[in-house]
This record gives C-alpha cells, structure tokens and sequence, in this order.
C-alpha cells in the first residue's frame, strides 16, 4: 500500500505541475504571434508585415534601397500589396565563400552565413510597440567582418529581441556591399563611378535616411539614433564619424573593437582598380562591361589583384599597413575628405558622443598564432617574448604585469592585446581633444571559461553581453550566472548611453569620461572598475618598438 500511495502522490504531483504548465503557457499569449494582418506597418514604399515573439514585434530584409553595381543606393522600388518581412534577406557575397573551418572555432562562434545576392541592401527591425507614437530610442547595429565579409545575421547574438524588450528601444541591423562591389575605386574610369570607392559606406548612410523617414512608424525617435559596431562595424562607424554626408543621420556611437586602418590613398586604391580591370581583360572603353560580369570571376580577379598590388608596392619598398592591401575606405575628397586623424574630421562629429572600447585579448597568439602555445610552460612563453620583443622584453613583461596584476597563467604575458586597444586609445585622445561631446572608455576582461579558459576575452566576446544574449550564445560564453549578471550591466549601460548619452546606471561604478590626460577606463569583469593608464607603459613599449 505504501508503494501505492507513493505512485499515486507522485502522479498527483506529475499532473499538478502539468496542468500549472499548461495554464501558464496556454493561458496567456502565444509566444509567437504571426498572420496577415498582423504587425502591419507602413512605410514610405508600401506596407510591410512581420511577426510577434515574446511581445516583440520583428521585421526582417525589408529592403531600404537598391542599387546597381558601383553605383550609389537610390531609394527602392515601392510595392503595392503588404510585403512579407519575417525572414532574413540576402546577404552580400564575399570575395571566398564560407566553408567549414576549425571545428572548435566553429563551435564558439557558431557563424550563419546565410545566403548570397549582391541585392542584399536590407535592414531588419525589433521594435516593444507599433504605430503608438513611442518615440523610442533607435539603436543601428552595424556588423564586423572588416569591409569584406559578415552580416546582419551572421551570430546568433545579433537578435535584438532582449535588448529591444529590456530597454524600451528600436533596434535595427542592416546589410550593405562589401570587398569589392562596396569599395573599388574605378573614378578614373568615368564620372559616373565618382563614388564606387565608397558605396559599401554609402549603404549605411541610405539606410539612416530610411531610418530618419521612416522608423518612427515602428515607435521610434528619428531625432534620437545611436549607431553601434563592433571590428569592422566600428570601422565604419568612425569612417560615417569622418563623412560630411551622414552628419545629422545619427547622434550617438558605440565602437566596439574598432578595426580601423587609415583611410585607402587614392594612388593605392587607383591601383588596385587598374589590377583588377587588366585582370578581367578590359579597357577604359568596355569598362562599362564590368557590370555585368559574375560575381565570382570578379571576385577571382579582385583577389589576383590584390596579390599583384602587393608585390609592386613590397619591390617599390612602400610600407604596408599591417594587414596589407585590401578593400576598404578611400580617401576620396568628397565623401570621406579627411583622414580620420584630422582634426577637421572631427568637427565633422564633434557633437557626437561616444563610447569606445576593447576586449582584453582579441585574438590572442596562445591559440590562434601559427604555432598555438595554450599549454606552454613559463619557460617557453618568456622564449618566444624574448624572440619578439629582443631588449625590450624585460620591460615588455614589467609592463604587462603592472597592466594586470592579477594574471596567473603564462599565456597571460603574450595574450594581451596591444593592437586594438591602440586604435580605441588613439581615436579618444583626438576625440576628447577636438570635440565638444563627452567620450566613455572600456575595456572587456571577463573571461570564458569554455575550453578550459584557454580563448579568455577574445574578439567577439563582449558581443552577447552587449546584445543581452547570454542564453543565446552560451557557445561562447558557457551561459553562467556570473555571464547573466554582467550582460545586466553592460547592456544596461549602452541603453543608457542610447537614451540620455551617459552609459551610468545604478548597477555600474561612476564611469568617468575620458581625457588623454585621465586613461580612465571602465573595466567590464565580474566586479566592474575604473581604472586610469593601467597599460600606459604597455603600449609606449609597442609604440616604441613599431616606429623603429
């Protein structure tokens, strides 16, 4: 009998929480919502309908322009019926096709590339409320991948539904042109290419003229728009900070692991353009045939290209920038007519706040140099600083260890990151010198501890934290309570920052602006600190060592 009563109670129990389930999950709102009348929106080229989840109304690959190739966006063709939003639109090519790499990379970052067209100027929405006059903050997320790869969909983190929810905010990411479609320089070649250098950027400015005309029927604030990046995205954006035509479209930025070489001289970027028509086999007069050539054989000849420009300019003894010749930016004189370094590029924004930061590690040489080091012993890390730094690398480890005392792996000494936080340091000391608006610094220390700990805070790791997207990506960041705990702060933060241009909240020490004459840094960990010119020595070492 007592066997039986035991069943019998637990069956009760079984039965007790189902029906609580089922009326929890039943009794309210499904989490997805989706029909033909639902999340209807009208826009300035006709309606478009997206889908319901979790309270969130969603809109994707709502197209924001269109546009031939090398030539500027122009506004995109108006429909008459509703236009069916709820999915992903096309992404633009790039120049290799994505394919399988290392399994454990694969894991982490567990990429999306999604699917091809050089038609990929769309832009995707999540919005709390829909026609109510919300007067919400906008958001613009603008994606890494250099200015050759990555888009909108690409992590799983860049969903904006938790952020959106958390924050009462619009979020909207975008795709624009890369490699070469966004950002080979035929100018020479007509006047009708004036601007193929730059399309890719150009994107991004039409879709901000969308945004400004049309997001406020997706309860959005058009006079309140901050852009945020991340690598390539905050590229970008410094790039928009340093061009006459997007001035006005936004009015904050976040920048986020800034990959940001100088802008592309026009006596570069002409010759690479002159590489790639003689590898395609044309002349000034059938230029107008590279618009029709596929994509993959143009890609094929941009590559070859490429190769060609350097080896003419290593045989010329011309200094390359780090990552060599590529597409990018052109210094153009008209839509980017300063290098970014100007000071008058900054007038440009000088009203424009910021936050700019770094993680910690980036892409650190313990498991992603040539010769990956996870499991060296201290002997062998202080042998390979040795062979980097010769004379220097006894100053070198005092540095770091002053940086981060409380470091306790050997891989510590060689992971740091010196190249990215270099660029954030450089841009806020112009920045906070040149312009009016206030500058917030960062530095992401929390560390993963998928794998063992061995990618620490490499590239990317701030991104679910930022996008409050712990759940979503626990890949990366093994979806622990602490990662919980400091994704409330950090998107607490940027939300702030979007809303009154001051990243304070309770939950976080006084952040401080940054001067030059400060350092101060908010450090993102598991306990959030200021600190001031705690790596000052570190990158005067580098410095030193790179300008011999």
């Amino acid at each position: 009998m007592k066997v039986v009563s035991r069943i019998s109670l637990i069956s009760i129990i079984v039965a007790l929480s189902s029906f609580l389930c089922f009326q929890k999950n039943c009794g309210g709102k499904d989490p997805m919502i989706a029909g033909k009348k639902i999340a209807v929106v009208e826009t300035k080229y006709g309606k478009v309908r997206g889908y319901i989840h979790n309270g969130i109304y969603v809109y994707k690959g709502i197209p924001y322009a269109k546009a031939e190739r090398f030539m500027p966006p122009m506004e995109p063709d108006p429909w008459e019926d509703v236009r069916s939003s709820m999915h992903w639109g096309p992404v633009c090519p790039t120049m290799d096709p994505p394919k399988i790499g290392d399994d454990e990379t694969e894991f982490l970052f567990q990429h999306d590339w999604g699917v091809p067209d050089e038609d990929c100027l769309r832009l995707n929405i999540w919005t709390p409320g829909i026609n109510d006059g919300g007067n919400r903050p906008v958001m613009v997320w603008i994606h890494g991948g250099g200015f050759s790869y990555g888009s909108s969909q690409e992590l799983p983190c860049y969903d904006g539904e938790n952020l959106s929810r958390k924050g009462n905010i619009v979020l909207v990411s975008l795709n624009h042109r890369l490699n070469v479609i966004g950002f080979l320089d035929l100018s020479e070649f007509g006047e009708r290419y004036k601007f193929s250098a730059n399309v890719g950027l150009l994107d991004i400015v039409e879709a901000l003229k969308w945004i400004k005309e049309n997001i406020s029927n997706f309860g959005g604030d058009p006079d309140n728009v901050t852009l945020f990046g991340q690598s390539g995205g905050g590229g970008k954006i410094i790039a928009l900070m340093s061009s006459p035509y997007a001035k006005g479209l936004f009015h904050k930025a976040i920048i986020q692991s800034a990959w940001s070489p100088k802008f592309i001289k026009r006596r570069i970027s002409s010759r690479i353009s002159k590489a790639v028509v003689e590898e395609l086999g044309l002349n000034l007069f059938q230029i107008d045939s590279i618009q029709k050539i596929p994509y993959p054989e143009l890609a094929d000849a941009a590559k070859q290209a490429l190769k060609n420009v350097v080896k003419q300019l290593q045989s010329e003894g011309y200094k390359l920038q780090r990552d060599g010749v590529t597409f990018g930016p052109t210094l153009d004189g008209d839509f980017l007519p300063y290098e970014q370094s100007d000071p008058r590029a900054f007038e440009i924004s000088k009203d424009i706040p910021i936050i700019i930061g770094t993680v910690r590690n980036e892409f650190p040489p313990s498991v992603w140099g040539k010769r990956p080091l996870r499991d060296a012993p201290l002997d062998s890390i202080l042998a390979v600083i040795k062979r980097w730094y010769g004379e220097k690398a006894d100053e070198y480890i005092a540095a770091v260890k002053k940086a981060f005392p409380n470091d306790t792996r050997p891989t510590d000494l060689i992971d740091v990151d010196t190249y990215f936080r270099r660029t954030a340091v450089t841009y806020a000391n112009l920045k906070s010198t040149y312009g009016s608006a206030k500058v917030y610094m960062y530095l992401f220390t929390w560390q993963s501890p998928i794998f063992d700990g061995d990618y620490k805070a490499i590239h990317c790791m701030e991104l679910p934290f930022v996008f409050n997207n712990i759940g979503l990506w626990e890949e990366m960041t093994g979806g622990g309570k602490k990662a919980y705990a400091l994704a409330d702060k950090m998107s607490s933060a940027w939300i702030h920052f979007a809303k009154y241009g001051d990243p304070n909240h309770r939950g976080l020490p006084r952040w401080e602006p940054y001067t030059k004459e400060n350092g101060a840094t908010m450090f993102f960990d598991n306990k959030c600190c200021m600190r001031y010119h705690h790596d000052k020595e570190l990158l005067e070492i580098i410095a030193e060592m790179e300008n011999k």
